[in-house]
């Protein structure tokens, strides 16, 4: 039975439902994802009492923004895979699991590390068998590489029946040339695989000429410290993390680095480390190197832009280590900061504090909600900052709450406020008790796949002339889509001012959000619940494809005609996809901003 009641009540909620889903507040991302853990570390992982934080929520700043302007240096980190066994702490998850495996490359790369030097034990053990997974996952991402670390327990636990440390050594240098080195994925140095040792040189005598001369392909060996450099057969040298140092290293770091710099041509690889502290390990020995908060971490990478630059550049950097859990070196739970942020409502501002030290802050980030769970991110504010008008935002007046997150400097743990209820009242919002007004022509644009398109944002004083620079961003970029501005940062002065937006869709756009459930689907399910799901059982279903093709028309007629005040064009699924763009004027404590929809063809 057709229920004709019912239909004209679903086509009053399906205009209702897109009005609101084009209002000013478009929520991309929850409470949840900012808060819960985001990094490859086990999600039951609790913070250890050797300092190592629980899984929880890191910073994915890119890593290279610590290092010196124009750094080509490319980032590493040293990964341990024996987890999963007896013989080690149980952190949660196996180093043999593909899917775990795939979870921390998939972080370190967001995080902007390039590669993992595997600390590798010898053939036909389990670490082994994870060096295989890890090599499979790194030739899914191109671009990011990984090498081999011949650690000392290679000979001393692995080596051939009867063989003496310099055959063992060559046997598993031939089964790495086997194995690992005709991967696409494998690290070179001028065309050369790269391999490093870990303490070799220590207990062994090793003939290392021999060891080359066995090989069909010559690798570049790195070796570690101030003598690697000058040790035969080098190619370059690593530094490491120091714990009975009483300076964190520094010393050590300066040296290594000064005579890394002097040595020509070789291959300097620096360090970076939190810290550390092996009262956990079964092996340990009580050294503990305090991670002072953070700032042990921020030091390390500090000490290479006292030496480095863009016309001196430090060839590669290690990270000491991703997921030394039991030597508390570890940086894939995140590095506490000790710091914790409270915000409070002033009017129409929101205000926050900080307990703790804000070099370790990134930026901040404000996120305002009609539900309290579903957020939208506003403009990032700069540490110093502690306050924000609202009412420079195009939100209407009402109810909302806000939350206030200091993200951190790269790898370390971001922190977020309670929330915050308040009542705006800003006269109809927008852009209003403002110096500038900021608007976009035109309102909409439609990008095809590989292609892009083109608008005029323009930054207009009110009275009297803005002499400041208003930096020019987006927000709201779905996956396949960019946006840049020429200039990006424009002064108004007593006239308006232009910037051009260009906004770019990459070649495989379309075809991404064809792969998205459809928007009849969504919206019904998202708008009506179970009990829409419920529904469609119980009605006719020619009177349903009615309802839905008249709820269809009307989404379309509704956005048409700017429900919400905004401007765009739905078209058929899987031909295109329509969506809203906000433009943001960032000047000091000024806040502009301007939607615009974008369909991409």
């Amino acid at each position: 039975m057709c229920l004709k009641n019912w239909c004209g009540a679903f086509l009053f909620m399906c205009v209702t439902a897109v009005c609101v889903a084009g209002s000013s507040v478009v929520p991309t991302t929850t409470l949840a994802a900012q808060t819960s853990n985001n990094s490859s570390a086990a999600n039951n992982f609790a913070a250890q009492s050797n300092g190592n934080s629980g899984a929880g929520n890191v910073s994915k700043v890119d890593i290279h923004t610590l290092l010196y302007p124009g750094s080509t240096t490319k980032v590493y980190a040293h990964l341990m895979l024996w987890f999963g066994g007896s013989n080690h702490m149980n952190v949660g998850y196996s180093s043999t699991d593909p899917q775990q495996v795939h979870r921390q490359i998939v972080d370190m790369i967001s995080r902007g590390i390039d590669g993992v030097v595997v600390d590798w034990y010898g053939p036909n053990n389990s670490i082994d068998q994870a060096t295989k997974v890890v090599m499979t996952e790194a030739e899914a991402h191109p671009g990011f590489t990984f090498a081999i670390m011949v650690d000392q327990g290679a000979i001393q636990w692995n080596s051939c029946s009867g063989c003496s440390p310099q055959q063992a050594l060559i046997a598993q240098m031939q089964y790495i040339e086997q194995t690992y080195f005709p991967s696409s994925a494998y690290m070179k140095l001028e065309g050369r695989p790269v391999v490093t040792n870990f303490n070799i040189d220590l207990p062994y005598s090793v003939d290392w000429n021999a060891v080359s001369a066995s090989l069909s392909t010559q690798p570049a060996f790195l070796f570690q410290n101030n003598n690697g450099f000058t040790h035969v057969l080098s190619d370059g040298s690593y530094s490491w993390v120091m714990p009975t140092t009483s300076d964190f290293g520094s010393a050590y770091l300066t040296s290594f680095y000064d005579v890394g710099m002097s040595s020509g041509a070789e291959e300097t690889v620096g360090a970076a480390y939190k810290g550390f502290n092996d009262s956990l390990a079964s092996w340990g020995s009580n050294r503990i190197m305090g991670q002072q908060c953070g700032q042990t971490w921020l030091q390390t990478l500090s000490k290479i832009n006292g030496l480095y630059n863009s016309g001196r550049q430090l060839p590669a950097l290690q990270l000491v280590t991703w997921n030394d859990y039991e030597e508390a070196t570890e940086i894939e739970s995140g590095i506490s900061n000790c710091l914790s942020v409270s915000a409070s409502a002033a009017g129409n501002s929101l205000q926050w504090t900080v307990k703790g030290d804000e070099s370790t802050v990134d930026h901040y980030v404000a996120f305002i909600s009609t539900d309290g769970t579903n957020l939208m991110p506003l403009s990032q504010s700069a540490v110093g900052t502690t306050s924000l008008n609202l009412c420079s935002y195009s939100i209407p007046d009402g109810n909302y709450t806000l939350y206030l997150q200091a993200v951190g400097k790269p790898t370390i743990t971001n922190q977020i406020s309670s929330a915050v209820k308040m009542s705006m009242s800003c006269n109809g919002g927008g852009n209003s008790g403002s110096a500038l007004t900021m608007g976009a022509s035109p309102t909409a644009v439609a990008v095809n796949s590989g292609r892009s398109g083109r608008l005029t944002v323009s930054v207009m004083p009110k009275s009297g002339g803005f002499n400041s620079a208003v930096a020019l961003t987006c927000s709201g970029l779905p996956n396949g889509l960019k946006c840049s501005f020429a200039p990006p940062t424009v002064v108004p002065g007593a006239s308006t001012v232009n910037s051009l937006l260009t906004i770019s869709a990459g070649a495989d756009a379309a075809a991404y959000y064809r792969k998205r459930p459809t928007f009849i689907f969504a919206l019904w399910t998202l708008a009506f619940g179970p009990f829409g799901i419920a529904l469609i059982g119980r009605i006719d279903i020619r009177c349903c494809m009615r309802v839905v093709g008249l709820c269809a028309l009307a989404i379309m007629i509704v956005v048409t005609m700017s429900c919400g005040g905004q401007n765009g064009t739905n078209v058929p699924v899987g031909t295109a996809k329509s969506y809203i763009v906000t433009i943001h004027g960032d000047a000091g404590s000024i806040h502009l901003s301007a939607p615009v929809t974008v369909t991409v063809n």
